[in-house]
């Protein structure tokens, strides 16, 4: 394997197109392998020499194709959190069953029943259920991915509209480009790759597809606990893969086996029934605002120390392999901060400071005050009733039960000692974080195939944000689930502009072809 690596590198350093990168490295190994002699035993590695450099070269040939069909996923503006939107998701899930339709998989649309909104049911996005090979002889990796999005305008500082693709400087703009529209195609442009070449899949695929994701993901975890797995759906499952998350950096691939989990809460003061004008019921009133600052001005200090008592006493210790581990991470702070145009970092900016309380701490952020002011203009307004809301990030050994406890005699305490009449309440909603163990076969796997694509050995890393849903793949399945992501740490999902690099999505689609390839050699 070695051989092409080392050609596919040359091409790398001489940043020749990806069509030609592809043809120079098959040539190169094919003048190498005449060479070679007969009596070398290399029977996988010659397989996955002929096969992979086929299925590259394929990639490279389609790469107007794959630009066209996330052009039409990202113009369903299948936003999750808006009622409004609905339709489009259902739709979204629609037209992604299609899609696998085309590629040969079985498909089933999951009823996953209502949600209430503002006091209505309103019915949830079905979950798309799909398989691919049944042979038993075969590897069965289940893929997971999510289809909704979040809520985007051209007015929130978009330069052009979030729902039309938009190639600028190879870069592919548009919401859901990254999160996770582009990497849920990627699985079906890896598997059309293989179909395009005529190569058997070497693996059987098992798919859970959601509309949900950015909302919560209401009824998937029934749907996975209580249905699937008793009717045996992961019964034949050997491995769980997720692409929904990104490179710390931009230059560096990696692989995660950590997520943060979150514990998220709802503060509610209230001091009247209704709205008050400020000219004539100023200074008569406890006003609820005052008080709801105060409490959430009690929870972290300018550093962002929780300032929860004991809320890090169960955080795992920092050993000193672990300590080591971060030394060797690329990430470069400078980098980091002008990316977001911060002023200044967090524990002086710091890199092995900044990864661990980004991976292996708890923090907690401030979110926002709903029923205050905020559109702009002078508003006089004294609310009647005011909802802040902030989150904490958990870390391993922490449980959210534990953490919820600790917070909510916390604010309670905090609200004594405050005296107000009155009325506070405060609630939360919970996932515990994800570690699994990267030294696992599942992960070596990966590694070696991002190696061959990225000619470096990826990062292996914890990230500080929460996919709820790795946790119960995890418990439904009984399997070693592995985040494989596409796309570059610089991706501004969530965000405006949000995009795709046109590197990553061409390479990330041969990453899980070469990822596919690497499972189907692991011992069944």
């Amino acid at each position: 394997m070695s051989v092409i690596l080392k050609a596919i590198r040359l091409c790398y350093d001489f940043r020749l197109p990806a069509s030609t990168r592809t043809s120079l490295a098959i040539n190169y190994y094919n003048i190498f392998h005449k060479n070679i002699s007969t009596a070398v035993d290399l029977p996988q590695t010659m397989a996955s020499e002929k096969i992979l450099p086929n299925i590259f070269q394929f990639v490279d040939k389609n790469i107007n194709s794959y630009k066209s069909l996330l052009k039409e996923a990202v113009a369903i503006p299948s936003v999750s959190c808006d009622v409004k939107y609905r339709d489009d998701c259902v739709r979204m899930v629609k037209w992604m069953q299609d899609k696998l339709k085309e590629v040969g998989a079985t498909t089933e649309l999951r009823d996953v029943g209502f949600q209430t909104i503002d006091g209505k049911e309103v019915k949830l996005p079905p979950v798309l259920i799909g398989t691919l090979g049944n042979d038993k002889k075969k590897n069965t990796i289940c893929v997971y991915g999510h289809l909704d999005v979040q809520p985007a305008l051209k007015s929130d500082g978009w330069l052009t509209e979030p729902f039309e693709l938009v190639e600028r400087d190879n870069k592919l703009y548009g919401r859901g480009s990254t999160d996770d529209k582009g990497p849920v195609l990627g699985w079906l442009h890896a598997i059309n790759a293989y179909k395009g070449v005529g190569v058997e899949l070497p693996v059987n695929l098992k798919f859970v597809f959601e509309c949900m994701e950015e909302s919560g993901s209401e009824g998937l975890d029934a749907l996975l606990i209580e249905q699937l797995k008793p009717a045996g759906f992961f019964n034949d499952v050997d491995y769980v893969c997720i692409s929904d998350n990104y490179w710390l950096g931009t230059t560096k691939p990696c692989i995660t086996y950590g997520l943060r989990g979150i514990s998220y809460y709802f503060l509610e003061v209230e001091c009247a029934k209704m709205d008050l004008h400020s000219g004539v019921y100023g200074g008569t009133v406890h006003e609820a605002m005052s008080d709801l600052i105060y409490l959430m001005g009690q929870l972290v200090d300018k550093d962002g120390k929780i300032l929860i008592t004991d809320i890090y006493k169960s955080v795992a210790p920092l050993t000193e392999s672990e300590k080591s581990l971060y030394t060797n991470i690329d990430f470069d702070p400078e980098a980091y901060r002008k990316s977001i145009e911060a002023p200044k970092l967090a524990h002086n900016g710091v890199k092995e400071q900044l990864l661990m309380h980004r991976w292996r701490y708890p923090s907690l952020s401030l979110h926002g005050i709903e029923g205050a002011a905020f559109q702009p203009g002078a508003k006089t307004v004294i609310p009647g009733k005011v909802i802040g809301k902030f989150s904490i990030r958990l870390v391993p050994n922490q449980e959210p039960e534990e953490v919820e406890k600790l917070v909510f005699e916390y604010i309670n305490k905090k609200w004594a000692e405050r005296g107000s009449p009155n009325k506070m309440r405060i609630t939360a909603q919970s996932g515990r974080a994800w570690t699994e163990n990267p030294d696992h076969p599942h992960y070596q796997a990966a590694a070696r195939a991002t190696k061959l694509i990225y000619q470096t050995d990826p990062d292996m890393s914890r990230e500080g944000g929460s996919i709820p849903v790795t946790i119960t793949l995890q418990e439904a399945s009984g399997r070693n689930v592995l985040l494989l992501p596409m796309g570059a740490g610089d991706d501004m999902a969530h965000s405006q502009n949000e995009k795709i690099n046109v590197r990553n999505y061409i390479e990330g689609i041969k990453l899980f072809a070469a990822y596919l390839y690497e499972v189907s050699k692991l011992p069944k």
